[in-house]
């Protein structure tokens, strides 16, 4: 890496921007999955609301639904907080693992 850094005239990534990028790629990683839970759970009601007879049990699935989103995504954002707040410690122990590997 830092010879790769020397070839192109590159300044070599210091570990705190290692860390901002590694922690930036997992929190869109981790909005764009959460994106993605929210359009298949309405796709999935939508699709289904046909075959519900009873407007009762219609009632109920959506609000399952809705359980299912807020928990889903306040724990992703949760973690995200948590991963802000950690993230030299969490981020340089990856990014150890990672070196040691090359």
């Amino acid at each position: 890496m830092a010879q790769d850094a020397i070839l192109t005239g590159a300044q070599p990534e210091t570990m705190k921007d290692r860390i901002d990028g590694m922690f930036a790629q997992d929190k869109t990683w981790a909005v764009l999955l959460v994106v993605g839970l929210w359009l298949t759970v309405f796709f999935v009601m939508f699709a289904i609301r046909g075959f519900i007879a009873d407007p009762t049990i219609e009632l109920i699935c959506w609000a399952a639904a809705a359980l299912l989103l807020l928990f889903n995504t306040a724990s992703i954002f949760a973690m995200l907080r948590h991963y802000a707040a950690d993230k030299e410690h969490i981020y340089s122990v990856d990014i150890k693992h990672l070196d040691a590997g090359r």
